[in-house]
């Protein structure tokens, strides 16, 4: 297990991009079933986030969602438990930088707990589905 910066980076590359491969899929999903508008600003600002209307909990559904299906992605991407906490708020950070970039610091308290929430579920299920399979059974001899 050697330090491998090429190996990391890429690994932070493939998880960002899957992640927001995942996370457009799901809002075209909820444009088809709840014709919400399909743009860009659905990912990088604040102002579809809303915890107090019905088609705020649609975009706050999406992003969790995507946090769950990225806990998935750390098991192929990263493989080692020990790395997903890292992985995960590396992403994090990464999404508040462009979003910054995009709009502007996110300003509502709305964005901060969803996005919040969905690191701490992406991290949890994510070092649970890769420690079990660390720990699954190695098939030595198949006959």
């Amino acid at each position: 297990a050697q330090f491998n910066p090429r190996l990391i980076l890429s690994q932070i590359v493939a998880l960002q991009s899957f992640h927001y491969l995942v996370l457009g899929f799901i809002l075209q999903v909820n444009h088809v079933l709840f014709a919400t508008s399909v743009t860009v600003d659905r990912i990088f600002t604040a102002k579809y986030l809303d915890l107090w209307t019905a088609l705020g909990w649609v975009d706050n559904a999406a992003v969790l969602v995507s946090s769950l299906v990225g806990s998935v992605l750390l098991v192929f991407i990263v493989e080692k438990s020990k790395k997903c906490l890292d992985f995960c708020v590396t992403l994090f950070l990464i999404h508040v930088i462009i979003c910054s970039i995009y709009d502007g610091v996110p300003s509502t308290w709305d964005w901060w707990i969803v996005h919040i929430l969905g690191m701490i579920a992406m991290v949890v299920l994510g070092e649970y589905l890769c420690s079990k399979r660390e720990l699954s059974d190695i098939p030595l001899l198949v006959l």
